[in-house]
Protein backbone atom coordinates (compact mmCIF):
# COMPACT_ATOMS: atom_id res chain seq x y z
CA UNK A 1 0.00 0.00 0.00
CA UNK A 2 2.74 2.58 0.71
CA UNK A 3 4.67 1.57 -2.07
CA UNK A 4 1.82 1.80 -4.33
CA UNK A 5 1.07 5.40 -2.74
CA UNK A 6 4.69 6.38 -2.73
CA UNK A 7 4.81 5.65 -6.77
CA UNK A 8 1.41 7.75 -7.42
CA UNK A 9 3.38 10.61 -5.64
CA UNK A 10 6.29 10.09 -7.51
CA UNK A 11 4.42 9.82 -10.78
CA UNK A 12 2.10 13.07 -10.35
CA UNK A 13 5.34 15.28 -9.51
CA UNK A 14 7.09 13.92 -12.72
CA UNK A 15 3.50 15.23 -14.60
CA UNK A 16 3.61 18.20 -12.79
CA UNK A 17 6.97 19.19 -13.56
CA UNK A 18 6.99 17.75 -17.22
CA UNK A 19 3.62 20.34 -17.56
CA UNK A 20 6.01 22.95 -16.21
CA UNK A 21 8.64 22.47 -18.65
CA UNK A 22 5.79 22.25 -21.87
CA UNK A 23 4.21 25.56 -20.17
CA UNK A 24 7.84 27.54 -20.19
CA UNK A 25 8.55 25.87 -23.85
CA UNK A 26 5.28 27.42 -25.11
CA UNK A 27 5.69 30.57 -23.08
CA UNK A 28 8.85 32.37 -22.55
CA UNK A 29 10.54 34.52 -25.07
CA UNK A 30 13.80 33.23 -26.51
CA UNK A 31 15.05 29.55 -27.37
CA UNK A 32 17.60 29.97 -24.85
CA UNK A 33 15.35 29.84 -21.57
CA UNK A 34 12.50 27.57 -23.64
CA UNK A 35 15.77 25.16 -23.76
CA UNK A 36 16.36 25.61 -20.05
CA UNK A 37 12.97 24.56 -19.50
CA UNK A 38 12.44 21.86 -21.26
CA UNK A 39 15.63 20.60 -20.23
CA UNK A 40 15.83 21.09 -16.63
CA UNK A 41 12.08 20.66 -15.52
CA UNK A 42 11.75 18.28 -18.33
CA UNK A 43 14.54 16.01 -17.48
CA UNK A 44 13.63 16.19 -13.61
CA UNK A 45 9.61 15.62 -14.68
CA UNK A 46 11.16 12.21 -16.71
CA UNK A 47 13.18 11.01 -13.82
CA UNK A 48 10.63 11.65 -11.63
CA UNK A 49 8.23 9.40 -13.67
CA UNK A 50 10.64 6.33 -13.90
CA UNK A 51 11.14 6.01 -10.37
CA UNK A 52 7.64 6.11 -10.13
CA UNK A 53 7.46 3.44 -12.32
CA UNK A 54 10.33 1.68 -10.29
CA UNK A 55 8.69 2.02 -7.17
CA UNK A 56 5.61 0.33 -8.90
CA UNK A 57 7.57 -2.56 -9.92
CA UNK A 58 6.38 -2.10 -13.54
CA UNK A 59 9.75 -1.94 -15.10
CA UNK A 60 13.07 -3.93 -14.45
CA UNK A 61 15.03 -1.88 -12.22
CA UNK A 62 18.68 -2.10 -14.02
CA UNK A 63 16.72 -0.62 -17.19
CA UNK A 64 15.06 2.43 -15.34
CA UNK A 65 18.12 3.49 -13.45
CA UNK A 66 19.96 3.17 -16.91
CA UNK A 67 17.52 5.11 -18.53
CA UNK A 68 17.61 7.77 -15.28
CA UNK A 69 21.44 8.21 -15.87
CA UNK A 70 21.86 8.68 -19.28
CA UNK A 71 19.30 11.30 -19.44
CA UNK A 72 20.64 12.71 -16.73
CA UNK A 73 24.70 12.50 -18.36
CA UNK A 74 22.71 13.58 -21.92
CA UNK A 75 20.57 15.99 -21.30
CA UNK A 76 23.29 18.66 -19.97
CA UNK A 77 25.56 18.14 -23.12
CA UNK A 78 22.90 17.98 -25.65
CA UNK A 79 21.23 21.44 -24.48
CA UNK A 80 24.75 23.11 -24.03
CA UNK A 81 25.60 22.07 -27.67
CA UNK A 82 22.18 23.55 -28.92
CA UNK A 83 22.87 26.34 -27.09
CA UNK A 84 25.76 27.35 -28.85
CA UNK A 85 24.29 26.71 -32.28
CA UNK A 86 21.27 28.63 -31.61
CA UNK A 87 23.76 31.67 -30.16
CA UNK A 88 26.16 31.47 -33.15
CA UNK A 89 23.12 31.28 -36.03
CA UNK A 90 22.15 34.53 -34.48
CA UNK A 91 18.97 33.51 -32.15
CA UNK A 92 17.70 36.59 -30.65
CA UNK A 93 19.15 36.86 -26.78
CA UNK A 94 16.36 38.50 -24.48
CA UNK A 95 16.83 40.55 -20.90
CA UNK A 96 20.47 40.23 -20.68
CA UNK A 97 20.98 42.93 -17.96
CA UNK A 98 25.17 43.20 -18.47
CA UNK A 99 24.72 43.02 -22.04
CA UNK A 100 26.25 39.85 -23.90
CA UNK A 101 29.09 37.90 -22.66
CA UNK A 102 29.61 35.88 -24.65
CA UNK A 103 30.11 38.84 -28.07
CA UNK A 104 33.67 38.52 -27.12
CA UNK A 105 33.88 34.50 -27.39
CA UNK A 106 32.56 33.13 -29.99
CA UNK A 107 31.63 34.50 -33.36
CA UNK A 108 27.94 34.97 -34.25
CA UNK A 109 26.04 35.79 -37.24
CA UNK A 110 25.18 39.64 -37.75
CA UNK A 111 21.59 39.52 -38.80
CA UNK A 112 19.19 37.62 -36.35
CA UNK A 113 18.20 34.22 -37.18
CA UNK A 114 14.22 35.44 -37.05
CA UNK A 115 15.16 38.17 -39.82
CA UNK A 116 17.19 35.62 -41.82
CA UNK A 117 14.16 32.67 -41.48
CA UNK A 118 11.66 35.63 -42.44
CA UNK A 119 13.57 36.95 -45.91
CA UNK A 120 13.85 33.42 -46.64
CA UNK A 121 10.27 33.00 -46.70
CA UNK A 122 9.54 36.66 -48.36
CA UNK A 123 11.83 34.93 -51.74
CA UNK A 124 10.45 31.80 -51.49
CA UNK A 125 7.08 33.31 -52.08
CA UNK A 126 8.17 35.65 -54.78
CA UNK A 127 10.05 32.53 -56.25
CA UNK A 128 6.60 30.96 -56.02
CA UNK A 129 4.63 33.82 -57.68
CA UNK A 130 7.14 33.73 -60.92
CA UNK A 131 6.95 30.43 -61.19
CA UNK A 132 2.92 30.82 -61.68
Amino acid sequence: MIQTVFAVLLLAAGVIFISIAALGVARLPDVFQRMHSATKAGGIGACLVLLGVLAADVAHPVTGILTIVFMLLTLSVASQLLARAAYMSGATVSDLANGDPLADVLGRQEEPLEERIEAGRERDETAEARAR
